[in-house]
């Protein structure tokens, strides 16, 4: 039934790592791009929308500087992936083109999808050119990025689109057939898992750690991907790009790689954005009373919040966090750090009377509240 679901999707999301782009780093591989560019066209011909989240652009701007490695020197990346990604969208737009059809490129950080309205600018632009049938490539914006604003990888950056704008499903291709039960390159008795669920705590497990029983390459971020994505009710399935038109057939249900099946409802969309967030503006440390409330489905209030961490303006998002120091959830905070302080421990009574005001008598309203 899932891949039956994979067959009906409307809205899909594309992800194809850098080694499949780069022919493993020796320059853009053409003849994979013209594939990808076909089978899109032939999708898209169907009415299908879909949006390509494609890596390669620091790879594609040391071949060609002429660099003999990958540098290590931040600047000297950021300088690379912007000549690179000047090479990677033209020939992109080439290939596209041949198919009548026109691409966009759209260069992400995750300050962009940290701010709400930044957030739904995005939203609203990738939504507007998938009506006008046009192809987004987007990529993470390697020439301003520092650690503290990266997605870390481009896996995680299509979960985050796939969120964005609520695709039924996310396709990551990349050079390994899908996820087995162990490392093949390690293990002759390695089996290829066909299905599982996104999400299950056991895969994990076994790609993550050190001595690692599924390979190096990269399947612990793509396990993760999964689950993110599936917080939006897209199914997503990990697959070799080397097949033969692997997105085509994936489109079409085909069972091949591996397919990990959301079975969580679809958030809305605020609690979507707030369960995205990968950096927070503050943390809210709460004693087991409202640590309970919040289980239960009721508001943060003033009264349950011990202390406040960071410095944050009204509106911000926050992570709540247990005694213990474990995040339970997290929410838009009503109150500025400096005001929580001045309030917390304090009952909504005593609100008034401590700033002269009230904003709001929750410090976190159970709408705008996500557990973790």
């Amino acid at each position: 039934m899932s891949r039956t679901r994979l067959a009906t999707a409307k809205r899909l999301v594309v992800k194809v790592g850098s080694a499949l782009v780069t022919n493993n780093g020796n320059g853009l591989d053409l003849a994979a791009i013209a594939g990808w560019a076909r089978q899109i066209a032939l999708l898209r011909a169907q009415n299908r929308e879909i949006i390509l989240v494609s890596s390669g652009a620091v790879a594609c701007g040391v071949q060609r500087l002429g660099w003999g490695r990958r540098p290590k020197n931040v600047h000297e990346k950021q300088a690379a992936a912007a000549v690179g990604q000047a090479g990677l969208v033209e020939v992109y737009e080439a290939a596209f083109s041949k198919h009548g059809l026109h691409t966009a490129q759209i260069l992400l950080t995750h300050d962009d999808l940290a701010d709400r309205k930044r957030y739904l600018n995005a939203r609203s632009t990738l939504n507007t050119l998938l009506a006008l049938g046009v192809v987004p490539i987007i990529n993470e914006n390697d020439t301003v990025i520092t650690d503290e604003i990266k997605f870390g990888d481009n896996d995680t950056l299509g979960a985050l689109v796939a969120n964005l704008i609520e695709a039924d499903a996310l396709i990551i291709l990349t050079d390994q057939q899908g996820l087995y039960t162990a490392d093949p390159r390690k293990d002759p008795t390695a089996t290829l898992i066909h299905q599982a669920t996104a999400g299950d705590p056991a895969l994990e497990a076994m790609a993550g750690g050190a001595g690692s029983r599924v390979g190096t390459g990269g399947m612990i971020t793509k396990i993760i991907a999964a689950k993110r994505a599936a917080r939006s009710g897209a199914d997503t399935v990990i697959a070799s790009g080397h097949e033969a038109d692997p997105i085509l057939r994936l489109a079409g249900g085909e069972a091949i790689g591996t397919l990990l099946v959301s079975q969580t409802p679809a958030l809305a969309a605020r609690k979507q954005w707030l369960a995205d967030h990968l950096q927070l503006a503050g943390r809210l440390i709460l004693d087991n009373g409202a640590v309970n409330a919040l289980k239960s489905g009721k508001s943060l209030l003033p009264i349950g919040v011990t202390a406040i961490e960071g410095e944050f303006e009204r509106g911000a998002a926050v992570a709540c966090m247990t005694p213990d120091g474990h995040e339970i959830a997290r929410g838009l905070c009503n109150y500025g750090s400096g005001e929580a302080r001045l309030i917390a421990r304090r009952a909504t009574t005593e609100i008034e009377g401590i700033l002269g005001y009230i904003e709001e008598p929750e410090m976190i309203h159970r709408d705008n509240l996500i557990l973790g």
